[in-house]
């Protein structure tokens, strides 16, 4: 596969036995630049045969191949002193000068086998092979990574890696500045932060200097927290087309590893030829986020940060961030889009609450209609002010009455607990809480058949998966059903237009939703 630009995606290869290397790596050759043969994943008793065949495995990836094994601390799955991986090392060398086959191009060794008792021996391992000094924190992102760094600058090594696990988005920052400082040293390095909080290090790390990018394999689970697969860093995120002017836009809430929303606007950046990326940003403490990330005044990150999507649960704290607000985002009390435009600050928008009633255009008429909101968060307050507009006769139902009776009075509605409510006699029913989400709720609903029986229409604004469990029940209580993805694909093109000033190709992003949802 050659290479369309400057980012290179590795992909790691993890196999028990030694006779299934070569037809793993030869699938993760489709998707790879890169290949990482996993030698600790392997039975004890197939070392000897891996090391044999290297060659056959090596034929059969056709890529540049990475060579590691980690111990337990480092990632790997087996208590390994350094004597044991060194014995490993020399065995592999051993085949090497052997003629069995030619020398791997980079050997991945942890930092501590470069101690000075060990030098000599590990510029002997090397041979033909590029070393690569590596260092794992699966804990934390330390305080003291400036410290590792340069300890490993200390090493013959060509390349130094450190991967350390993101606790919050901001832990990026220290990756991505080690990658800046490493730029200026002249030095080769990987560096990633690991979990959901640390992908957008995988995303933009190799147009910050990385020298490479990991992903996962179509088949078999990523090798580290936070991994996406390589094909979706190829083909959504189009990492090889990345560059530092590449406009960055994401959805900041938590959790946002379940959203369609990366798929949608990366196929429409994609269609319409613009150079931007859409990243999934967890975000948990927002103040830090928008201080030190987001505001242009403050940041610690340079980027081309055109703007983001805002889901729960920031929908209404990013407001105290921002410097104006349209005026539809002010009534309605949330915000779900934040624009930024050079340094003149951040403007936030709702695009949620025109697009929230645009899928029940043909079942009912809304001015007029008795409508039931489950919930009262940003979604509920959107679709309050959007049923208000066009004349609805709307009622909050909540867990927490005190929290419906506060929402209901912003918009002139009527409020009522949630706990055994019925519906009977509404035209509309919304769900408009998280309760059904794929991920840990998703066998949730705020409401069940029997509640149901009598509504005229039940419409969940939950769109991933496509038939939650809310559905069923009001399908099962004789209701009509409208799920919530056109919702999401009007919501999402409103802001894509905001942020580049094309209109958004609206069948484009609607099938890279459906076709995302289908694999999940």
């Amino acid at each position: 596969m050659k290479d369309s630009g400057h980012a290179r995606i590795c992909v790691p290869v993890c196999a028990r036995r030694a006779e299934e290397l070569p037809g793993a790596a030869a699938r993760a050759a489709a998707v790879a630049d890169l290949i990482e043969l996993r030698f600790d994943c392997l039975e004890a008793s197939q070392l000897d045969a891996a090391v044999r065949d290297l060659g056959a495995t090596a034929a059969a990836a056709a890529r540049p191949l990475v060579c590691t094994f980690r111990p337990a601390g480092q990632g790997g799955g087996r208590d390994l002193d350094a004597r044991a991986r060194l014995a490993f090392w020399a065995r592999l060398g051993g085949g090497v000068r052997a003629g069995r086959s030619r020398p791997p191009d980079f050997l991945d060794l942890e930092l501590d086998l470069f101690a000075p008792e060990h030098a000599a021996e590990v510029l002997k391992l090397a041979g033909g092979s590029a070393l690569i000094c590596s260092h794992h924190d699966f804990g934390g992102t330390p305080h003291d990574l400036a410290r590792v760094y340069e300890a490993m600058s200390r090493t013959p090594a060509r390349v130094l890696k450190l991967a350390v696990r993101a606790e919050r988005i901001t832990d990026c920052l220290e990756v991505l500045k080690l990658l800046a400082r490493a730029r200026r040293d002249g030095r080769e390095m990987i560096a990633v932060a690991m979990g959901e909080a640390g992908l957008l290090t995988r995303v933009l790390g190799p147009s910050r200097g990385s020298l490479l990018t990991y992903g996962a394999p179509d088949e078999g689970p990523a090798t580290a927290p936070g991994q996406v697969s390589a094909r979706e860093l190829r083909e959504v995120y189009r990492v090889h087309a990345v560059s530092e002017r590449t406009i960055v836009t994401g959805l900041v809430g938590s959790p946002v590893a379940h959203s369609l929303s990366p798929h949608m606007h990366n196929a429409a950046f994609a269609a319409c030829g613009v150079d931007g990326v859409y990243i999934p940003f967890e975000v948990t403490d927002l103040d830090s986020f928008m201080r030190r990330m987001a505001d242009p005044r403050t940041r610690e990150l340079d980027w081309n940060l055109r703007g983001f999507s805002v889901t729960a649960p920031h929908k209404t704290a990013i407001i105290g961030h921002l410097d104006a607000v349209e005026q539809r985002a002010a009534a309605v009390g949330a915000v779900n889009t934040v624009g930024i435009v050079g340094d003149d600050g951040l403007t936030g928008y709702n695009t949620d609450a025109e697009a929230a009633l645009q899928p029940l255009r043909d079942l009912l008429t809304i001015r007029g209609a008795r409508a039931a909101v489950l919930g009262s968060g940003g979604a509920a307050r959107a679709l309050l002010w959007a049923l208000g507009e066009r004349g609805a006769r709307a009622t909050v139902f909540a867990r927490d009455p005190e929290s419906a009776r506060q929402v209901a009075a912003d918009f002139n509605a009527g409020s009522a607990p949630l706990g055994g409510a019925s519906f009977a006699g509404f035209d509309l029913v919304v769900n408009a809480t998280p309760l059904g989400t794929r991920g840990a709720r998703v066998h949730e609903t705020p409401a069940a058949a029997a509640q149901l029986r009598g509504a005229r229409v039940a419409y969940d604004l939950v769109y991933n998966p496509a038939e939650t469990r809310f559905l069923r029940e009001a399908r099962a209580a004789g209701c009509e059903t409208v799920g919530g993805l056109a919702m999401l694909v009007a919501q999402a093109a409103e802001q894509f237009r905001l942020w580049t000033g094309i209109e958004a190709p609206l069948e484009v992003m609607r099938a890279a939703a459906e076709g995302q949802r289908s694999r999940q």
